[in-house]
């Protein structure tokens, strides 16, 4: 048995022409290219042979210094290729070289699927999806009452998560901290083998990490949609629907109408505060439902609706779910599996026992640092 770091070893997987015929327009040697890296001349040699596979990192570095995409360097169907999207933090972009490394880690993410349990085959999708205001309120009830929920009930995060597991999503709760990532969820689909992977980071506020994870369900009743900017503005539309339904906007508008912007706001804050959401996706909603009906909108704008809910923030996700932060290994692999519902580390476990799978695996799946790596590692080898 080979111990390794990487499940696509001894498969062909880098597209050594294209390697090739970039490395011969800048007028290179394999070796060269090596020294661009910051690797060995074996190292290459062993990507172009298809005998190992590099790490994100270093695919990242190949893919910006030879200015090839994924699908170029990756040998794989289009069939076969995985899907991506982001739920960027406000004000971040999307580079190419954040979509090669997510595509990387969707590569090596294959490898871990036959260690998961079987997955569901009939899985709820919304036909014709599209940010009709009555369209969607229509297939938000139908969520809310498959969950047992009356219309405006307050929703929890945690009532959505089953809806990820029997519909072949993997939750895999990553703590990325709460400045230092451009990401607080990634999404990779490979529709080949049918399997969504959501990494959720936990360093969230509680109130937009609701919608993140509504927003990530979304995606997962709409695959056709996956990694198209109509794929997103549906899931922004779909979470906002979900969260805070038209009988709650209703409720609202009725409140504030003759009202002052102070009544107005304090009304917003204490709805936003007992559904444990946003305050601007409160006000969204009930600007959405006076839309719809032909009303008249809020009185606050909504640079004054951010401005208002920025300064009244509460606890991130992993303050609620950890403390003392950062929690121990155990504690942590135990929370995905009960709280989240996650088979992740359960195949995780299988797989780093059954293939000598090394540290630098987890690492990269998980875009976490190598020191925190190791020490998943040590807890699922025990």
């Amino acid at each position: 048995m080979i111990c390794t770091d990487n499940p696509l070893v001894m498969q062909k997987v880098i597209h050594s022409d294209n390697v090739k015929t970039a490395i011969q327009a800048r007028g290179w040697t394999q070796k060269e290219l090596a020294a661009q890296l910051g690797v060995t001349a074996q190292a290459v040699t062993n990507w172009m042979k298809g005998t190992d596979f590099p790490r994100p990192d270093k695919l990242l570095k190949l893919a910006t210094t030879l200015k090839l995409g994924f699908a170029d360097l990756v040998q794989l169907p289009q069939a076969a290729q995985p899907v991506v999207a982001f739920r960027k933090k406000a004000g971040a972009k999307t580079t190419d070289a954040h979509v090669t490394k997510a595509m990387a880690m969707g590569a090596l993410l294959k490898g871990l699927v036959p260690f998961l349990p079987t997955l569901p085959q009939l899985r709820r999708q919304v036909p014709n999806p599209n940010t009709d205001y009555v369209a969607l309120q229509a297939v938000a009830a139908q969520v809310r009452a498959t969950l047992g929920l009356a219309q405006g009930a307050v929703l929890h995060y945690e009532h959505l998560l089953g809806e990820f597991v029997e519909n072949g999503a993997v939750v895999v709760p990553v703590m990325w901290g709460s400045q230092q990532n451009h990401k607080n969820a990634l999404h990779i689909l490979l529709p080949q083998e049918r399997v969504t992977f959501i990494l959720l980071n936990l360093d969230t506020y509680l109130e937009d990490f609701k919608f993140w994870i509504a927003h990530e369900l979304a995606h997962v009743f709409t695959p056709d949609l996956a990694g198209k900017e109509e794929g997103e503005d549906f899931a922004d539309a779909f979470a906002g629907a979900l969260l805070f339904p038209i009988e709650l906007a209703r409720t609202v508008y009725e409140k504030v109408s003759g009202g002052n912007k102070t009544h107005e706001s304090k009304v917003l804050q204490e709805f936003a505060a007992e559904h444990g959401i946003s305050l601007f996706s409160v006000f969204s909603e009930i600007n959405r439902f006076a839309k719809a009906n032909g009303l008249s909108p809020l009185k606050h704008e909504a640079n004054e609706v951010h401005a208002i809910r920025n300064a009244q923030r509460g606890k991130l996700v992993s303050e609620l779910l950890f403390a003392p932060l950062p929690p121990e290994p155990s504690v942590y692999v135990a929370a995905a599996e009960k709280q989240f519902k996650s088979p992740f580390f359960q195949a995780l476990r299988r797989m780093v026992i059954e293939q000598k799978t090394g540290p630098g695996y987890i690492q990269q799946v998980m875009d976490i640092p190598m020191q925190d790596a190791t020490a998943l590692h040590k807890e699922l080898t025990r």
